[in-house]
């Protein structure tokens, strides 16, 4: 029984990637399962409701051996070096592509919009947590939003998806940009106490603290 819900799952993400969310139906989350149709509706109700639980499955699944690495980065450039390697690995396999296309459906769909949400945060929780971790002592840490930075990342390596398809010079851009975010960062926490002591002040007066 257990085997023939994974089974469906699978299928279900193995049918976006083949016909994206619009041509993703019963009958090719069947096909690409190698199971009858029928057993969609036996195991889940309906295919709005499978497509609910394949998104948090299988982002649950590919999440589990990030958390491992996440837990070992002491630096920002190691979290993006992390991210730069993770978005390759996740854009070869179509999962990039996945969460893409329950974005597109969930634009007009609140229930999927609730579950891609809840796949996302999968994403999103862990690395705010690390940006928090990792930016605690920087005099930067009182200008920055760890939970929207965390947010604006995941959008970004999402976005970059559909980027590269049409500007890989541009996407390439993109993450370079984010290297060079990481650099100043390291530039600044390598400041003197009295120079970081003044940058802190500067910093909390043009943000209102």
């Amino acid at each position: 029984m257990a085997d023939t819900r994974q089974r469906l799952i699978d299928g279900a993400i193995e049918a976006i990637r083949r016909h994206g969310i619009a041509g993703t139906s019963a009958r090719t989350i069947a096909a690409a399962a190698g199971a009858n149709q029928a057993l969609v509706f036996y195991h889940f109700g309906s295919v709005h409701e499978l497509l609910e639980e394949a998104c948090v499955v299988a982002t649950s699944a590919r999440v589990a051996p990030f958390l491992e690495q996440l837990d070992q980065i002491t630096t920002l450039r190691q979290l993006l070096d992390l991210g730069r390697g993770l978005h390759t690995e996740e854009r070869a396999l179509g999962n990039v592509m996945v969460l893409a296309q329950m974005l597109a459906g969930a634009q007009a769909d609140p229930k999927l919009a609730k579950a891609t949400a809840a796949a996302l945060h999968l994403w999103i929780d862990p690395i705010e947590q690390a940006l928090d971790r990792l930016l605690a002592d920087s005099p930067v840490a009182a200008l920055l939003d760890t939970a929207g930075l965390a947010r604006a990342v995941c959008a970004g390596f999402i976005g970059l998806e559909l980027f590269e398809g049409v500007d890989p010079a541009g996407a390439q851009s993109a993450l370079d940009a984010l290297d060079r975010m990481a650099t100043l960062v390291e530039v600044v926490d390598d400041l003197g106490p009295v120079a970081r002591r003044a940058l802190r002040a500067k910093l909390r007066k043009s943000s209102g603290g």
